[in-house]
Parts: C-alpha cells; sequence; structure tokens
C-alpha cells in the first residue's frame, strides 16, 4: 500500500552505526565486513582486479536508505489488499519518506487513542518484543536487559509488564535514571558497581534466570557477564551488536542456552511473507512480525508500554540536519521526524533542466538494480548516450544513478517513460517477471525496446510479445555474450559449416530462497541465465534450433534446477551442449566454450583468452574480460541514433526463448521437444 508519512522515528544505534560505515574509507569499511573481502577476492580469482574493483566501487557507492519505523495515513492500496483502506493510520517499517510504499505483512493499523508519536516506536518495540519472546520469561522470573539504549528501554518496560523482576545495567547515568523512573532495577557499571555481583547477590547467588543484551560495543566482556550473571540452564538472548569470542567454560558449566534475535519476529526476510503477503498460519506461528507490531501498539494504547518519555527530540523533517549532522555525538534516546501536512506527491524527481524535443537517440531506463547501475550505465556512458529518464520503484537508487551518471528525471511510475514522446528506446532491467508486460507495453507504446534476459517466462507472455510486435519498432534482449570480440572472433574464423560447440557455465551457488529460483519471478536460472548461451550457440552455428533436450543432476530434479546440461540439434546438422552448474568451484573459470569444426578448434576461456588449433594465422586472442556489455550497447545506441537494422532479429530471440521453455519441458517429460 502507498503510505504518506506524518511521523517517522530516528533509531539513533541502527542509524548511526550506518552513517559512520558510510563515512569510513575503504580499509576501514573493510575491516568492518571480513566475509565481503573474502567475496572479493574469490572475485579477482575468476573476473580480474579491475573487472572486480569496477564491481566493488559500484557497490559502494550504492546509498542506503535510513529509517524503519514509520506512520502515517494509506492514501492508496494494492490487488490483495483488503485489510486496509484508504484513509487508515498505520505504522509500518518505511523508512525516512514523505511517501512509502510497503507490502500489507509489514503494516499494522493504529488504535484511535495512541498518537503518530508514540505509534512511531511500533517497529523498534517490536525488535525488543521478539528478543522477550525468545527468552520466553515466566512470572516472577528475573530478566538482566544489558545496554539501556532505546530498544533497551523497551524491552525491560515489557518485561516488567509481563511479571519479571528487571535489572537493567548501562554506562549512561542519563539512561539509568530514565530506567529508574519506570521501576527497574538498575546498575552503573562506572560508578563502581560490578553488575555481576549485583545480580547474584540480588537473587542469593542463583543469577539470572535470563539475560537479554541490547548493547551495542565490539568488547567481548558483555557476552562473558552475560553467562557469569546467569543462573545454570540460563538464557542469553542477543538483540544487539557485541563482540561474540565466548569462553567455553563460562557457558559448558551451567549448560547455558544463547540464541540471537532476528529483527522484528518469524517472517523477517522471508520473500513469500513480507513481499508476497503469504501469512504464516495463527495457529502455527502465534507471533509473525506484523502481529509483534499489532502487540507492541496495543501495549501502548493500554498504557503498559510507556514511550511518551522516551521522546527527547522533534525535528520538522526539512530541519533533518539538526539530528544527522552530529548523530554520533548525540545523548537522545528517541528522535522523531515530524512531515508536513502538504507535501509534494509527484512520482518524478526533476535534476535538470535539459529539454529533450523529439531528438533521436533518447534513452529511458526501467529498473535500478544491482545490472543497471554496475553493468548496463558504465557502458552507456561511454557510448555518450542520451538519457532521459530512470524508474524505480523506491525511488532511493534511481534517484542517486541519475544523479550520478546525469539523467535529467528520476521517477517511480514507469508509465512516465513509457508515455514520454521524447523517448525512443526504453530499457528494461527490472525482475524477470516484469519483463514481458513491460515490453508489451512499450511495443504497444511504439517505443524501441532493450530488455535484459530473458525476455519473457512463459510461453503466454512470449505469445502476448509476438501478437505485440509489428515489425515497426525493434525489440533487443541483453544477450551480450554474441557481441564479446572473442565469440565475434570464433563466429569469423568457423564460418558457415557445421560445428560442434561445448559451453559449459560455472555459475556458482546461489541460495534457493533467493527470487531467481522462484519459476514464477525469476522463471529459474536455466531460463533466466543459460538462455544466454542459448543465444551464443545459435550465434556461432548461423542457424535455428530445431529440438532440445536436458538432463539435470539428480534422481528427481526440480523445474528450477541449476545443474544441468542441454543439448541443442539445429536445423543445419551442428549441435551445441550447454553445461550449466552451481555447485563448482569459484577458483575455476566462470565461463568456457569449445567449438570443434573440421579437425579444427577454438577454446574460449572466461572472455579473456581464446586459442586456435588447426587455424591459419590465428593462434590466440587475449584481452580482459569482456562479455559483449561495452559493444552491445555502443551499438544499440548508434542504431537508435543512426537508424539501421536490429542487432538481433526478432526470429533468433524467439528461437532462444522458445528453446529454453523447451529444456524444462524435456525435463519434465524426459524426451527430446521439437521447437515449432
Amino acid at each position: 500500500m502507498l503510505i504518506k508519512t506524518t511521523r517517522s522515528l530516528v533509531s539513533l544505534g541502527t542509524e548511526r552505526m550506518l552513517v559512520e560505515f558510510g563515512k569510513a574509507n575503504f580499509i576501514q569499511k573493510a575491516k568492518q565486513q571480513p566475509d565481503k573481502v573474502k567475496q572479493v577476492l574469490d572475485k579477482v580469482k575468476t573476473e580480474g582486479l579491475i573487472s572486480t574493483l569496477e564491481s566493488v566501487f559500484n557497490k559502494l557507492d550504492q546509498p542506503l536508505p535510513l529509517g524503519y519505523c514509520n506512520v502515517g495515513r494509506v492514501i492508496a492500496v494494492g490487488d490483495g489488499v483488503h485489510e486496509f483502506k484508504v484513509g487508515d493510520r498505520v505504522a509500518s517499517n518505511g523508512n525516512h519518506a514523505e511517501y512509502v510504499s510497503i507490502p500489507k505483512n509489514l503494516v499494522a493499523h493504529v488504535p484511535e487513542n495512541v498518537s503518530d508519536d508514540e505509534a512511531a516506536f511500533t517497529v523498534i518495540g517490536s525488535i525488543g518484543l521478539q528478543g522477550i519472546r525468545l527468552c520466553n520469561p515466566t512470572f516472577g522470573e528475573t530478566v538482566v536487559v544489558i545496554g539501556l539504549g532505546l530498544i533497551g528501554l523497551i524491552t525491560a518496560q515489557l518485561l516488567k509488564a509481563n511479571g519479571c523482576r528487571v535489572i537493567g545495567i548501562d554506562l549512561d547515568s542519563n539512561k539509568i535514571a530514565i530506567a529508574k523512573k519506570a521501576g527497574i532495577i538498575t546498575v552503573n557499571p562506572q560508578s563502581g558497581d560490578d553488575p555481576v555481583k549485583f545480580v547474584q547477590n540480588l537473587t542469593n547467588e542463583v543469577g539470572a534466570d535470563g539475560v537479554i543484551i541490547t548493547a551495542s560495543a565490539k568488547t567481548d566482556q558483555i557476552i562473558s557477564h552475560a553467562a557469569q550473571m546467569s543462573r545454570k540452564r540460563g538464557r542469553i538472548i542477543l538483540v544487539g551488536v557485541i563482540g561474540l569470542n565466548l569462553n567455553r567454560s563460562e557457558f559448558y558449566e551451567k549448560e547455558l542456552t544463547f540464541q540471537v534475535s532476528c529483527s522484528y519476529g518469524p517472517g523477517r526476510y522471508d520473500e513469500k511473507y513480507e513481499q508476497k503477503g503469504q501469512d504464516y498460519p495463527i495457529s502455527f506461528v502465534r507471533w509473525t512480525e506484523k502481529r509483534n507490531f499489532e502487540a507492541i501498539l496495543q501495549a501502548i494504547s493500554t498504557g503498559k508500554l510507556d514511550v511518551k518519555s522516551l521522546v527527547t527530540e522533534r525535528a520538522a523533517l526539512d530541519d533533518y540536519t539538526k539530528i544527522y549532522n552530529n548523530i554520533s555525538n548525540k545523548d537522545s534516546i528517541a528522535s522523531i521526524l515530524i512531515y508536513p501536512d502538504q507535501s509534494d506527491a509527484s512520482s518524478v524527481v526533476t535534476l535538470s533542466t535539459v529539454l529533450f524535443t523529439q531528438q533521436k537517440g533518447t534513452i529511458g531506463i526501467i529498473g535500478a538494480g544491482n545490472f543497471t547501475r554496475m553493468t548496463m550505465l558504465p557502458s552507456l556512458k561511454k557510448a555518450n548516450t542520451t538519457l532521459v529518464n530512470i524508474a524505480s520503484s523506491g525511488g532511493l537508487s534511481g534517484t542517486a544513478l541519475a544523479k550520478k551518471y546525469n539523467i535529467s528525471k528520476s521517477t517511480t511510475d514507469y508509465k512516465e517513460i513509457i508515455n514520454d514522446a521524447s523517448i525512443d528506446l526504453v530499457m528494461i532491467t527490472t525482475r524477470h517477471n516484469q519483463h514481458a508486460k513491460l515490453v508489451v507495453e512499450c511495443l504497444q507504446a511504439g517505443k524501441h525496446v532493450f530488455v535484459e534476459k530473458p525476455l519473457a517466462l512463459n510461453q503466454e507472455e512470449l505469445n502476448q510479445i509476438v501478437r505485440a510486435y509489428d515489425g515497426k519498432s525493434t525489440l533487443t534482449v541483453g544477450f551480450n555474450r554474441r557481441f564479446s570480440p572473442h565469440i565475434q572472433k570464433i563466429k569469423q574464423l568457423v564460418g558457415t559449416a557445421p560445428v560442434n560447440v561445448v559451453a559449459t557455465m560455472n555459475a556458482g551457488y546461489i541460495p534457493t530462497n533467493v527470487w531467481v529460483h522462484d519459476m514464477k519471478v525469476g522463471g529459474g536460472r536455466i531460463i533466466g541465465e543459460a538462455c544466454h548461451y542459448i543465444d551464443l550457440i545459435s550465434f556461432i552455428t548461423g542457424s535455428r534450433i530445431h529440438a532440445v533436450c536436458m538432463n539435470a543432476m539428480g534422481s528427481k530434479p526440480e523445474e528450477n534446477t541449476d545443474n544441468a546440461s542441454i543439448l541443442l540439434r539445429y536445423e543445419n546438422g551442428s549441435t551445441g551442449v550447454i553445461n550449466y552448474f552451481s555447485n563448482g568451484s569459484k577458483e575455476y573459470s566462470k565461463e568456457r566454450v569449445e567449438v570443434y569444426s573440421q579437425e579444427r578448434t577454438l577454446i574460449m576461456d572466461n572472455f579473456k583468452t581464446t586459442n586456435g588449433y588447426g587455424f591459419r594465422g590465428f593462434s590466440k586472442l587475449k584481452t580482459k574480460i569482456d562479455k559483449g556489455h561495452n559493444a552491445q550497447f555502443k551499438l544499440l545506441t548508434e542504431r537508435i541514433t543512426r537508424g539501421g537494422e536490429a542487432l538481433i532479429p526478432f526470429d533468433e530471440i524467439i528461437n532462444t526463448t522458445k528453446a529454453s521453455f523447451a529444456a524444462i519441458e524435456s525435463l519434465k517429460v524426459n524426451s527430446w521437444i521439437k521447437i515449432i
């Protein structure tokens, strides 16, 4: 649903870390993310230093949206949303923005007697509540909260409302004073108190039943103190961020339970729950993140949770620097941003005053994800392309790219691009399930179209595109491999004689919960990625695919397999084999093509080297990694500006797409599938 914001809460702890990370230099960033450093080193081995550095700098250049505690009124609802209506006052995990678009499972109704300021605490309160649920305290138990920042103070109040004896520990005397007013027993190590001895004395040397850590510090001392102050078989829950070099004996002797709490509760980071609105049955999962939102709002409504006293600063949105300029030195507990009653509801941000009037070669982009940012826009910049508008669902990523690449407008409404008469070519780089729909809309509007692969996810989508294509506008799919100098050289050397081609893609593992594996969203990696190699082999053979057969690893492989071998039979007698594997080593080359023809052989390795055997006048081509992106976008820019034939014939695009569908069908029926 679309929500017009009235208030948002600044989570000083989390946002301070993000702001400080943003200000850090590359070395400091690397030290904070050793796991990412390993990924970078692996990428250097397979793709080279320069290519990796370009990817890293592009990634680090991406803006991070701040904020996740939003309150506002619903101004529009999407399909499948029945629990909310226009005008409802709601709390959500939206960013700091005048308008946010949020899935229904991350939104909760605000009770009438709860103010907007109070409702802004919903999401951050749910973080503390989830930690409590994992601790599972019972009436009368002693629970220690280490760290009395915003989440810690809320956690302590909720534990007290649950009938627990609560001990709060912090080094800040102001936070200690706030906790005392709420009836919390407090300990300040800065005052000379030993927190472990204090808890042991208060519990008659038994120890705390539970410890919830809401502190943020790099020291390992906090986890050690938590273990020492716990009773035998006590529970320790980590909500904050601390050093975790554990002392085994401290945990072993008491058989302590340690668990890390994940954000707002069950459903967090589950795309089916958050993005697709698939709720968990209440009889099996009583408390989801949405139901935690509702519980916090109910606690505020009934007076069990007091958040008014936690507000130490309020600022108008235009004065946000009052909060953020000194965020690293702030002592405040909670800061509230107040939004204007009237704000610009336009979906377009104008970044420059450049005007375009039916100028040939102007381009609009729909989609501002990784491919657009890291590959397409750098290539278009090299080609001196005229970019008019870029659309992104959230607005932030598109606007950041518009500023960086001198694009005159950024919008959250893609129809602004399709309906703009000054735009000649629309480039589509959204998630795969949106490709066919957008291609059809662009063709019907008379636009030339570039769409990143795949063109469509099923035959019905492909049929819609075929019906919309009238030959007056060109359609280009992002089959860039055929434009690589290595593939161009191979094509030149083999000529038109029938060939055998073996292409191997050491694609690498992607977790099964990532959207590319979802057949309805990503189409799986065969349709979504292996189509690259179907097109590449078709280009080399110079022929159309006649039949397809695919076999996959495992006794009962699923249609979204990413470990498969595809056999291609061509009309001119050529054959193709595509080995698409995700279970190989990252140290081995990612892509390899072998071509056999007339007692001659060509071996292309990772788009860096091509070796020829049996060819007069050719033995080797060596370049930096070049998968053809720059050449494809340069040619596309020239065609849109000066005219000329489509880069890839329409019938070849359709043949390749049908072949990808046929591969999946072949797996299902265990036989060859003819391409009609």
